[in-house]
């Protein structure tokens, strides 16, 4: 039977922690200020069973001023039991501890009328009315209302049955889901060392298990673990759960409460929120662009500003999206409910969930973005993950985050990438350990072909576009190998080629004019008649000079390796460039410290053009250059010639 967490809610000294304390037998006021006050400060822990059916119970302050640790606890609740004394009635607590599990998305809800024993039928009668009045309209409305009284024990056993009823409504849940346990509290046990307690919210946790503590990424294992008191070797969804962690850090000077217990991929504390917000109808407040606010996320309180994305100001009941930017990180999923407060007086003023995590920063919404963030906070798995995906952009999401940033269950993430896209769209697109929306991934490839394409257009005396030019159409924030999976896929299918580091259309090659091929017959003669030692291209003879394609007809023949550049404006007949270095490696193989004048010899050219034939085989690896000056390797295999050429190929 699924494990449910039943949380208190009501004003102080409704009797909350006796009405716990006569379901449980267990006082969950364990403070000494507590006993010594008289009232609940802090969180208090018990556990509701009859033997079958087991819930765990968190017993939450009532004093306004500890409402903070209200909204902590009331993280993971299932079940609310209201506590309302008979004898006051609803009191602004009840009131605001009512709107904070509103906002906080809890299912269930029970009420207890208290001290019934202290007032007549016919008062009782009146607040039961009360309570119904307080409910209606609501998402609480028609439910159960038992009179009780720990003094006389009236109530109280009907009370109990009702509540664990509530267990039996509980759903079977994905255990498959990586594990968040947010901390609520930290304390030290003499003997097994730091230990940390909270409602496992997803997932599961084992002993010996690697986790993590976010915010602050310490990493730690799971020593051992216990469900209300007892040991256990596995702590599972919805279990109020002890957790002893063995790990460097691992101390109550680095651990708080806020903080989150997680295991598996995807997890990052978020310093930034898109979230959808409703502020409170009667709580007198309105959210403005700037506002500095207090936001309760599972148990960590921070502080925000409220950027307010389709409004100047959300006003008392409305519902708008904003983007909350936090001054400290937070453990955050998509979905997560959250409760806003105001910086000062402090006062519940609304609260919402969490859509986006990790967003750009927005001043303002466009309706496109807006339905997307709607598609992922309410849409079926298969259209918010499209939804996430579209909103991460060119960038991509890693497939492992999914599950974190959809707030879907691994198992519901996985059923929806495998089905076909919604309207007949483009199905996610795969780049490594990266998702792409279809979308996304159709303009990548639209984008590559244009630019091939524009490079013919442009420059149709070259053979295409250099591979690095190619890669770079798609360099602002898309994955680096996006472009080289893409540029696979139009190989394989038969609509681009690479040819020697080009890309260009499948069988595309340069269209000669017949001027402009008896000009490539005559730099084809000159530069082969010219050697070692060819003119420049300012050199040049005026009728090849003069002419505005000659730049193109020099890196057509360049391309076809017909021709080697040098340096700027200095070409070589690529024959005579690979004998010359072969003629190199064969007499001087294994020679070190030699100056320009010991390749005189084999290559019978001047100054000018001697230095940038050395510079070319320093480049190659024909030589390499020292401070005593070059060596040249020592001839082995097929020799430093095939090798050269291998390299120039691939430079």
């Amino acid at each position: 039977m699924p494990s449910l967490i039943l949380g208190t809610a009501g004003h102080i000294d409704h009797g909350k922690t006796a009405l716990v304390h006569a379901l449980t037998g267990i006082d969950t006021d364990r403070l000494r200020e507590e006993k010594e006050r008289g009232i609940t400060i802090d969180l208090g822990f018990a556990e509701l069973s009859d033997g079958v059916r087991h819930m765990g119970v968190v017993d939450v302050p009532g004093h306004e001023g500890f409402i903070r640790n209200m909204v902590a606890g009331a993280t993971g609740m299932d079940v609310v039991l209201l506590v309302i004394a008979a004898d006051e009635g609803v009191m602004p607590q009840t009131r605001e501890h009512l709107d904070i599990v509103t906002l906080l998305g809890v299912e269930r809800l029970v009420v207890a009328l208290t001290k019934a024993d202290l007032v007549d039928e016919e008062w009782l009668e009146m607040v039961r009315e009360e309570v119904q009045g307080l409910l209606a309209g609501g998402p609480y409305e028609g439910a159960t209302i038992l009179p009780t009284s720990v003094r006389t024990g009236a109530g109280v056993e009907a009370l109990a049955r009702t509540l664990l009823a509530t267990a039996e409504q509980g759903s079977e849940r994905d255990s498959t889901d990586p594990a968040r346990l947010p901390v609520d509290r930290v304390f030290t046990v003499h003997g097994t060392g730091t230990v940390v307690t909270g409602t496992l919210r997803s997932g599961r946790l084992r002993i010996g298990d690697r986790v993590r503590v976010i915010p602050g990424e310490l990493v730690a294992r799971v020593r051992g673990l216990q469900v209300h008191g007892r040991e256990v070797e596995e702590a599972r969804l919805g279990e109020r759960t002890a957790v002893a962690l063995a790990g460097a850090g691992t101390d109550r000077q680095t651990l708080a409460r806020g903080q989150a217990v997680i295991s598996g991929p995807g997890w990052a504390p978020a310093s930034m929120l898109t979230a959808r917000l409703r502020v409170l109808q009667g709580a007198g407040w309105r959210i403005a662009r700037g506002q500095r606010v207090r936001v309760h996320l599972g148990t960590a309180e921070v502080m925000a500003r409220c950027a307010v994305l389709e409004a100047e100001a959300l006003e008392p009941g409305d519902e708008g999206w904003v983007q909350l930017r936090l001054e400290e990180p937070v453990p955050a999923r998509a979905r997560d409910a959250f409760v806003v407060r105001s910086f000062s007086p402090v006062t519940t003023i609304g609260g919402g969930r969490v859509a986006e995590l990790h967003p750009p920063r927005r001043g303002s919404l466009g309706a496109e973005d807006a339905r997307r963030l709607v598609l992922l906070l309410e849409g079926a798995p298969a259209t918010a993950v499209g939804a996430a995906l579209e909103l991460a952009g060119p960038g991509g999401v890693a497939r492992e985050a999914l599950p974190v940033l959809t707030g879907l269950t691994p198992g519901e993430v996985a059923s929806a990438l495998g089905e076909p896209p919604a309207g007949g769209g483009a199905a996610p697109y795969a780049c490594g350990d990266l998702l792409l929306a279809g979308g996304y991934a159709e303009s990548a490839r639209g984008a590559l072909l244009a630019v091939v394409e524009a490079q013919h257009r442009n420059e149709p005396l070259r053979p295409g576009i250099a591979a690095e030019a190619f890669r770079a159409t798609l360099s602002y924030g898309s994955p680096p190998a996006l472009a080289d999976r893409l540029l696979e896929e139009l190989v394989a299918a038969g609509v681009l080629e690479v040819r020697s580091g080009i890309v260009s259309r499948r069988g595309f090659s340069p269209l000669l004019s017949p001027e402009q091929e008896r000009a490539q017959r005559a730099l084809r003669d000159l530069y082969r008649e010219a050697g070692l030692a060819p003119p420049s291209v300012e050199e040049l003879p005026e009728s090849l000079r003069g002419k505005t394609d000659l730049w193109p007809l020099l890196r057509l023949l360049e391309s076809e390796s017909t021709l080697t550049s040098l340096d700027h404006g200095l070409f070589v007949w690529r024959e005579e460039l690979d004998r010359a270095a072969r003629a190199v490696t064969r007499q001087l193989g294994g020679r070190k410290g030699l100056g320009p004048a010991d390749f005189r010899e084999i290559i019978p050219v001047t100054r000018k053009h001697l230095l940038p034939l050395l510079a070319y085989f320093d480049r190659t690896g024909v030589t390499v250059r020292r401070e005593s000056g070059r060596e040249v390797s020592e001839p082995a295999g097929t020799g430093n010639a095939g090798r050269t050429e291998t390299r120039e190929s691939e430079s």
